[in-house]
């Protein structure tokens, strides 16, 4: 890319595209559902990784012409046909809440201020829903966030994602939400398969449970690896105690010998403290990564011990080809396919054994390629997942499956 080449991303350069074939057409295809979306995290900027999925997903969602959308989230650019339907004062707040890292994150580490904040957060979601009228379905990411939703017979869509799971094990929470399905149509749609069972036990009989696996932004699929010497290896993670996980200790012995380097990407969000041998960069944009830090890696590491659902930025590594190395937890096991598309991991002699195999150039390559398929098979782009939503939608609307 020449250096004067302003830096865009797939989801901006199609719907830009996707505009200029609208005007030029005589009639657009009609609109069939107006559906509100709701988040509590959305990027601010181009260069803000928090909420870089809804984004995404709300992009892909505005091309497709039988949805009109709107959107409750956090203030940030949006497409010229979608409308944020937050207030003034709410946005400010959202935007404070992004700042101080996310609900989950405040009641996690704040205790009882974290707490308050989480009713403050349903106080503003049940005034959004009320106002909020004229709707055919609403999206809802994240389960807790579908606790205010109004007493109306509106269909329902709810994204689940791994701290959805944890949430699930609070005294009486699955009866509060059965009594907001029961009350409408509604799917619930993890993405990440390995949450299905437990969703389908808890709510299959009221609701549908479809696993909808996030897109991928087309950008990675073109990234030109050239691995580099010493062996750079990666870790791109918000950094808490259970996202680094056992990586620190397992990892000590084979990163202090110069053979090869542990470059860590990702915000600094509770007091760990950093080994010395680590190069650790802070927060790092999408372009960052796709354009510098990927091309040259030997491939992505994680031990998170977090409960993750299907991290995009393993996802993402991998449609760049990049070889994974993972801890052995339901995230990973659901999307590592051991010795074929990464390297699972119970021990330090598994992860010894990883670093043996996957820094062999011909091993890194299969393994990288094999990823890549598998990824573009499985996973597709965004606009295969806006897709996948519009066929749930259609089938929430009429009750009847295509």
């Amino acid at each position: 890319m020449p250096a004067d080449q302003p830096w865009r991303t797939d989801d901006e350069k199609r719907t830009r595209a996707s505009k200029r074939s609208q005007t030029k057409t005589q009639s657009a295809p009609k609109e069939v559902a107006t559906v509100l979306m709701a988040s509590t995290s959305y990027p601010s900027n181009e260069s803000d990784w928090r909420g870089l999925f809804i984004r995404h997903m709300i992009y892909a969602l505005s091309r497709r012409p039988e949805v009109s959308l709107r959107v409750w989230s956090p203030p940030g650019e949006i497409p010229h046909n979608v409308t944020n339907i937050a207030s003034p004062h709410e946005s400010e707040w959202l935007s404070r809440l992004m700042a101080a890292g996310g609900i989950a994150h405040l009641v996690r580490t704040r205790g009882a201020s974290g707490l308050w904040q989480a009713s403050r957060l349903m106080t503003h979601l049940r005034r959004a829903y009320r106002r909020e009228t004229g709707l055919d379905l609403r999206h809802v990411n994240w389960l807790q966030s579908t606790l205010m939703l109004p007493q109306d017979r509106v269909p329902l869509l709810t994204t689940v994602l791994g701290t959805d799971m944890q949430l699930l094990g609070l005294p009486g929470m699955t009866s509060l939400l059965r009594r907001v399905f029961r009350r409408r149509r509604t799917a619930i749609c993890p993405n990440a398969a390995w949450m299905a069972p437990e969703l389908e036990r808890r709510f299959g009989d009221i609701a549908q449970v479809r696993f909808v696996p996030f897109g991928i932004d087309e950008r990675w699929f073109a990234v030109e690896r050239a691995p580099t010497a010493p062996a750079r290896w990666l870790c791109v993670s918000r950094i808490t105690r259970a996202k680094i996980g056992t990586l620190f200790d397992w990892a000590e012995p084979h990163f202090t010998n110069g053979q090869r380097q542990l470059h860590l990407y990702g915000p600094l969000q509770e007091d760990v403290r950093l080994p010395s041998w680590v190069f650790y960069h802070g927060p790092a944009t999408a372009k960052t990564l796709c354009l510098q830090a990927f091309p040259s890696a030997q491939g992505i590491i994680t031990l998170s011990q977090h409960s993750e659902g299907r991290p995009q930025v393993l996802l993402e590594a991998m449609a760049a080809g990049l070889p994974i190395i993972a801890s052995d937890i339901p995230a990973h096991r659901n999307l590592i396919q051991q010795g074929e598309t990464g390297w699972l991991c119970r021990g330090p002699q598994q992860l010894e054994s990883a670093f043996d195999a996957l820094e062999d150039p011909n091993c890194n390559r299969k393994i990288g390629r094999e990823a890549q398929r598998y990824v573009r098979e499985h996973i597709g782009s965004w606009d295969d997942c806006a897709e996948r939503y519009v066929t749930i939608y259609r089938e929430l609307l009429t009750g009847v499956a295509p």
